[in-house]
Order: structure tokens, then sequence, then C-alpha cells
């Protein structure tokens, strides 16, 4: 399950570990598609990944957005331990993802 982050939490809960952020709006067809994909994979990480989403729209976490340069959706953004490594956009498959999450990061496989 995914942590709803907003402007309140989100320093503390990217401060660390590895964590896939989900920049993302309501009305946004390939965000919609990309959540099951995102969350069958960090089931299959066995908590090696942090899945939090945060969602970008009327008004919500737009500074957050503004910070990060977020300019659409879906933004996946991978941190660790509070740190920005990677970013990508749109719709990518589990695959891609899970390769990105090691490609970018410390964990091995």
């Amino acid at each position: 399950m995914a942590v709803i982050l907003n402007e309140q939490n989100f320093g503390e809960e990217i401060s660390s570990g590895v964590v896939l952020v989900d920049f993302w709006a309501d009305w946004c067809g390939p965000c919609a598609v990309i959540t099951p994909i995102l969350e069958r994979l960090m089931v299959e990480l066995n908590g090696e990944v942090r899945l939090a989403k945060l969602e970008v729209d009327k008004g919500h976490n737009m500074k957050l957005a503004g910070k990060y340069r977020v300019r659409g959706f879906p933004t996946i953004i991978l941190f660790e331990n509070g740190v920005e490594k990677a970013r990508f956009g749109s719709v990518r498959s589990k695959q891609f993802i899970e390769d990105f999450i090691y490609e970018h990061s410390l964990l091995t496989r």
C-alpha cells in the first residue's frame, strides 16, 4: 500500500530508504494505468522500496510540484535517503520500473 504524501509529511517520508514518489492527478488516465503496475512491483520487491503518492491537482501540493519541476503526469521520482536520484514520466512497464530502481539506487538484485 502506498503512503499518501502531502506538504506536511513529504520530507519525513522520503528521508530514509528508497522511496518511489508518484506525482499524479485525479483526472489523469495514464496515472490510473501506472498505479497497479507500481503497486504490484512494490509487493514483488518485498518492502525494499516504498511507494508514496502525491496528488498534484486542484491546488493540492502545488509547492512540491514546483520545487521538483513536475510538468506532466504521472511523474515518478526515485528518492534515496531524501535525495532525488532519477525520474521518469508516462506509463512504463513493470520491468522498466524495476530496472530503473536498481540502476539508480544502491539496491542490488
